[in-house]
């Protein structure tokens, strides 16, 4: 019999190959945290990945040098992907290079904090607008650019059906971003290209937590003890990229640990 994992356990080691080689992929919010991790993962797997950033130089360069040696490339791309006009000059860009778009990995995401008794408009639809909108005026021309068995995967939160403090405008934004994900499942099936959603948890940044007793609590009350990775998230992602994934369509996966079984 296997000795329970405890959340000293070392990561089992991952078998490269889950993915086919060769494979585009767009991964927004990339250049730290889960987004990173993503870029990373499948990096491993040999894809050409695309690492769209906001504002940070030096967090990008730093993802593209802790790639290198890993099958695969990467190229950092900077900008506001909230803009049409950028989103769709990225895509021309990667159709020029490539000639097509195999995986879109939306990651990208914000936080205002707010209450419901005070919210704030602004910062409210501006991340409504960072969630929805590489989606939304993508989705067109992501439809003529994925060949059949293109992937589109989401980053969500459980603050899109839990209320949390002070996160108003995030949990809005995710909630809706999980409607989009079922109607653009709907609408791109026909095309052979699955959309789905990867939720998940508060995770684990080190000795970057920001509250160490919210991380501890929470990772208590997971069912093995430590609170979930980036990378335990980028593997569910790739996962839903993988050929095998194709009958898995419009779904919210939830990748926690088992948190959300706790009563």
């Amino acid at each position: 019999m296997n000795a329970p994992l405890t959340h000293h356990s070392p990561r089992p080691e991952r078998h490269p190959g889950l993915l086919p080689p060769g494979r585009i992929a767009l991964v927004t919010g990339a250049s730290r945290g889960l987004g990173r991790a993503v870029a990373h993962r499948l990096r491993t797997d040999g894809c050409h990945v695309y690492l769209n950033y906001a504002h940070d130089d030096a967090a990008a360069a730093d993802a593209v040098e802790a790639a290198a040696g890993l099958p695969g490339s990467t190229t950092p791309v900077k900008g506001d992907i909230r803009s049409a006009d950028f989103l769709e000059g990225l895509l021309d860009r990667i159709r020029d290079d490539h000639g097509q778009l195999d995986i879109l990995v939306h990651n990208a995401a914000t936080m205002h904090p707010m209450l419901p008794v005070a919210p704030e408009v602004a910062p409210l639809f501006d991340e409504i607008a960072l969630a929805l909108n590489p989606l939304l005026h993508g989705a067109a021309t992501v439809a003529k650019l994925m060949p059949e068995g293109g992937r589109v995967v989401a980053v969500s939160g459980n603050g899109a059906f839990e209320v949390i403090p002070h996160y108003l405008a995030t949990g809005v934004a995710k909630a809706a971003l999980e409607n989009l994900v079922r109607y653009l499942a709907v609408d791109l099936a026909p095309f052979g290209i699955t959309v789905n959603a990867v939720s998940t948890h508060l995770l684990d940044k080190g000795e970057h937590t920001s509250n160490p007793a919210i991380a501890g609590l929470l990772a208590s009350r997971t069912p093995n003890g430590r609170l979930t990775r980036p990378e335990d998230v980028a593997d569910v992602i790739a996962l839903l990229c993988a050929p095998e994934a194709a009958w898995i369509q419009g779904q919210v996966v939830v990748a926690d640990g088992g948190l959300g079984l706790r009563a």
